[in-house]
């Protein structure tokens, strides 16, 4: 099978450098004219506003005979986030595609983290993937078609010492998933997050040459299009890097039904053993569901 984008238009986030860049150039490679966006921005998101990282992506596409469009929306503004969508229907007629990719770190032990460290990252990770999904979002219910990917961290799903903002956010767009992809299912329109291990300009201070050529953000950008393509999955978490893939399962223990009279906190820590058995999971798509089995449980008796 060959995944092709032609006729289809993308927005990348963080476009300018590593998987962002990685990502847009694949998919102009692959057929899809590409809105290239980037702020311009040092790692920490401070920025003087410069287009150049993304107008030499836009050059580099555009070079292999791709489309591409420069773009220097701050994703943590809504109103950046609807002109750039707007710049994209105005150029092209639709927008098939978004990546939700820029990030900036603010790394500090919780302790010494400052209120600028807490809320600048949730601010572009978390509030910028919303921000970027809603713009797009009645478009693409109009046209009856989208592909939107989160960029999640094992910082969020694992958690990582001196990186409580970034995977409180990391965390956070998985969740938005969960509820985007109920909201979007009618419409056809499919939410998955990709949970990249790379090397790039937020991690070449921390890794040796070799893991550096070893992470090329190249080996992560195959799972990101198969993740946006017509044929991919829905609500799925991928973990990618360095040739390695695999998927994400979120669940839960069948739990103990605890009797009226014996639901103390004694109760709960007799029994913990049992509600934490993990042998047999129950996986649900929807809050809903897990409240059904809570019903279920207690109407049983």
């Amino acid at each position: 099978m060959t995944i092709e984008f032609n006729g289809q238009v993308a927005i990348v986030t963080g476009a300018g450098n590593g998987l962002g860049k990685s990502h847009a150039l694949e998919l102009a490679k692959r057929g899809a004219k590409v809105v290239v966006n980037d702020f311009g921005g040092a790692r920490d998101g401070g920025s003087d506003g410069s287009l150049s990282p993304a107008e030499a992506t836009v050059a580099e596409i555009k070079a292999a005979g791709g489309e591409a469009i420069a773009n220097g929306a701050n994703v943590a503004s809504f109103e950046d986030c609807e002109k750039m969508v707007a710049q994209a229907v105005e150029k092209w007629g639709r927008v098939d595609i978004l990546i939700n990719n820029a990030g900036i770190l603010r790394d500090r032990s919780y302790g010494k983290m400052t209120t600028s460290d807490w809320d600048s990252v949730i601010a572009v990770h978390l509030t910028g993937s919303g921000n970027c999904a809603r713009a797009v979002w009645n478009q693409m219910k109009e046209q009856s078609y989208g592909r939107i990917l989160m960029t999640t961290s094992t910082s969020g799903i694992y958690g990582n010492f001196g990186q409580a903002n970034y995977g409180a956010a990391k965390m956070g767009v998985v969740g938005l998933m969960n509820t985007l992809c109920i909201e979007g299912a009618k419409n056809n329109i499919q939410i998955n997050c990709l949970s990249p291990t790379a090397a790039t300009r937020m991690t070449e201070d921390i890794m040796t040459p070799e893991m550096l050529e070893a992470l090329k953000p190249e080996y992560v950008t195959p799972a990101a299009i198969f993740l946006v393509s017509k044929d991919a999955p829905n609500h799925t978490v991928m973990f990618a890097g360095a040739g390695t893939f695999t998927t994400l399962e979120i669940h839960e223990s069948k739990g103990k039904f605890l009797k009226e009279g014996h639901r103390s906190a004694d109760d709960v820590a007799e029994n913990f053993a049992a509600i934490n058995d993990m042998s047999d999971p129950d996986v649900f798509l929807s809050g809903t569901e897990h409240v059904v089995k809570v019903i279920d449980n207690a109407t049983k008796t």
